[in-house]
């Protein structure tokens, strides 16, 4: 069983990102203000990879008028993003699937943090097309996850600061070993210079690094205007 369709591992999921995660909630700010500089104050804004609920309850709170519609494929975590939302999620529509998945109609801005690892170069290439076609022209897209140098001794180095960071934050030194090995061994991970490239190809303009820490790398882009 997936650890995203274990009900027990679900419940456990908000306590991993801020200790694995340099500057977690930071990110979830940063990127929450990224969309703010063009997203319309009643706008509406994808997210994908939603399960958790974490950055949509961020966002929902930082723009009271806001309209989300956030993508997962995990019914459990999207029951965890229902319940971390409470009230707020009266403004967001939860739906179970991948970006395919998604409304066609288009969307003010979008985002996509700690999710885009989990896809290999291909799948990348196409969620992210797939984004840019739900993106209004101008549309923002806010993405983060781990991308680091794929060279062995350079792999093997910033791994092992994902490991220290994490034992710093209280995780138990055998699991962030574990974490890592799984990580190196399960994910198809890309270097930054390969998601840059990932998001021109996929059509986005001015795409912008806003936040690095340790293996992870986030940017913003826009569709062209």
């Amino acid at each position: 069983m997936s650890s995203f369709s274990d009900p027990q591992a679900v419940a456990r999921y908000a306590l991993g990102p801020v200790r694995q995660v340099p500057g977690f909630h930071a990110l979830q700010q940063m990127a929450a203000l990224l969309l703010a500089e063009t997203v319309p104050h009643d706008g509406a804004v994808l997210v994908l990879g939603a399960g958790g609920g974490l950055e949509l309850k961020v966002f929902a709170e930082a723009q009271p008028q806001w309209r989300f519609v956030g993508v997962d494929p995990s019914a459990e975590m999207l029951k965890l993003a229902s319940a971390t939302l409470g009230p707020l999620a009266a403004r967001v529509e939860l739906i179970e699937g991948y970006i395919d998945s998604a409304p066609q109609r288009p969307f003010d801005g979008a985002a996509c943090l700690l999710t885009l690892h989990f896809l290999s170069a291909e799948q990348r290439l196409h969620a992210l097309i797939e984004l840019r076609r739900r993106l209004k022209p101008g549309a923002p897209l806010v993405v983060a996850h781990h991308s680091f140098a794929q060279g062995e001794q350079q792999k093997a180095r910033w791994l092992n600061r994902y490991a220290a960071f994490a034992v710093a934050s209280g995780i138990p030194a055998a699991d962030a070993n574990n974490a890592i090995t799984a990580i190196a061994s399960r994910l198809p991970l890309l270097s930054p210079e390969q998601d840059l490239a990932l998001l021109h190809e996929a059509g986005f303009d001015d795409v912008e690094l806003f936040y690095a820490g340790f293996t992870f790398k986030g940017w913003v882009a826009y569709t062209p205007s």
